[in-house]
C-alpha cells in the first residue's frame, strides 16, 4: 500500500493565558491508501489540532509530517498551500464556505485555484455535487442553504478534486441519519477508491465504516482494538 500521510513524534502546544496546554503529545500515525482512519474522544482532547497539523494548517512544536511523499517541514507559505490545493481535501466543523460564492462556485474554487481549466472544473463539480444530492441548491448562496445542506456542499467541496488525503472534522455533525449515512459512504467510496482518510468524530456510525478507530486524550494516541470494521455493507 501506498503511504499517504506519516505523522512521527509529532507534537502540538500553545500558550493559554499562564498555562502551556500540549494539544498533541508524541503522536506516530500512518494512514495508507485506501484506509480510513476514525479518530475519537472529548471536547478539547486535540481532534481539530490533530487534522490542522496533517493538513498542513498549523506547524507542529515537534516531529514530522509527511503527506503524499511530501515532508513539510522547512516548506515556506506558498509551498504549504501548494500541498493543501493538490493533495488535501478537507471538511471543516464550522463549513467555511464563502458567503459570496454559491455552492458550485464554493466547490470549484479550489480546482480554480489550483489551474484547472474551466471544463475540468466543471465536470469535477457537477459530479460531487450531484453525489452530494445538491444539483437543486448549486446555484444558491450559503445563508439560504440549511446547516445540513452547507455541510454537504463543505464535503463536496473536499473532495471534488479527488484528493490523496481526505481529512473531515465531525462530518456528519450537522446532518440527519439518512444524510449522515450517504456522506460516510461516500467519504468510503473515496477512500476504497484510492485515498486516505482520517475523520474527527463523535459519531460511532461513521467510525463503524473505518479501518482503524483511534482514541485521543490529553493529547495522546492509542488504537481502540476490537473497534475496526471497515463496514460496507
Amino acid at each position: 500500500m501506498t503511504e499517504i500521510l506519516r505523522m512521527t513524534g509529532v507534537r502540538h502546544g500553545y500558550r493559554q493565558g499562564a498555562t502551556d496546554v500540549t494539544a498533541l503529545d508524541d503522536i506516530t500515525l500512518s494512514v495508507e491508501a485506501g484506509q480510513l482512519v476514525a479518530v475519537m474522544g472529548p471536547s478539547g482532547s486535540g481532534k481539530s489540532t490533530l487534522l490542522s497539523v496533517a493538513g498542513a494548517l498549523e506547524r507542529p512544536t515537534a516531529g514530522e509530517v509527511v503527506v503524499d511523499g511530501i515532508a513539510l517541514a522547512g516548506l515556506d507559505a506558498r509551498a504549504l498551500a501548494r500541498v493543501r490545493r493538490r493533495s488535501i481535501g478537507f471538511v471543516f466543523q464550522q463549513y467555511n464556505l464563502i458567503p459570496l460564492l454559491t455552492v458550485r462556485e464554493n466547490v470549484g474554487l479550489p480546482l480554480e485555484l489550483d489551474g484547472w481549466d474551466s471544463a475540468r472544473t466543471r465536470e469535477a463539480t457537477d459530479t460531487a455535487i450531484t453525489h452530494l444530492d445538491l444539483a437543486a441548491e448549486a446555484e444558491l448562496y450559503p445563508e439560504v442553504l440549511s446547516g445540513g445542506q452547507q455541510q454537504r456542499a463543505a464535503i463536496a467541496r473536499a473532495i471534488a478534486g479527488a484528493p490523496r488525503l481526505i481529512l473531515a472534522d465531525e462530518p456528519t455533525g450537522a446532518l440527519d441519519s439518512v444524510t449522515g449515512e450517504s456522506v460516510i459512504r461516500m467519504l468510503r467510496a473515496r477512500v476504497d477508491a484510492g485515498a486516505g482518510a482520517i475523520v474527527a468524530t463523535h459519531d460511532a456510525r461513521l467510525a463503524a465504516w473505518a479501518d482503524t478507530v483511534f482514541a485521543l486524550e490529553d493529547g495522546r494516541l492509542s488504537e481502540l482494538v476490537g473497534q475496526t470494521s471497515g463496514q460496507r455493507s
